[in-house]
């Protein structure tokens, strides 16, 4: 299985760094998700979670680091949300992680929706400063 690796573009800071490893079931999105093309650029990842969990038995943990996204990587981060959770109740093991800035509490109102949404359990995690 191949590896998702989608770097920082300093011309186009609406699409997030993606690192989807394969090896390690360890997946991060991060920085900010508004591009107009939001399916088009969220279909290949969530593809991607679809077949790890069919194909591996390994544990998988996706850590969302996003500082802003707008409604339509919402719904799109949601259907990843819904993928896991399937996989869930048949057993996979799956961690979820979200990272957070705690001086925006907008974005632990947003993660508390996913879990709503859901019935998942997401784990907030304070970043540090550097």
């Amino acid at each position: 299985m191949e590896n998702i690796i989608i770097k920082e573009v300093q011309d186009a800071p609406y699409y997030p760094v993606v690192n989807f490893n394969a090896e390690k079931g360890v997946c991060e999105i991060s920085g900010e998700s508004y591009m107009e093309e939001t399916f088009k650029f969220y279909s290949p990842l969530l593809e991607w979670v679809k077949k790890f969990l069919k194909e591996k038995d390994s544990p998988l943990t996706l850590n969302f680091k996003l500082t802003y996204f707008n409604t339509n990587s919402s719904r799109l981060i949601l259907d990843m949300l819904d993928i896991v959770k399937k996989n869930i109740e048949e057993g996979k093991k799956v961690v979820v992680n979200w990272f957070y800035d705690p001086a925006d509490p907008d974005m632990i109102d947003e993660v508390e929706d996913f879990e709503m949404e859901t019935g998942l359990d997401i784990n907030l995690v304070e970043m540090q400063k550097n």
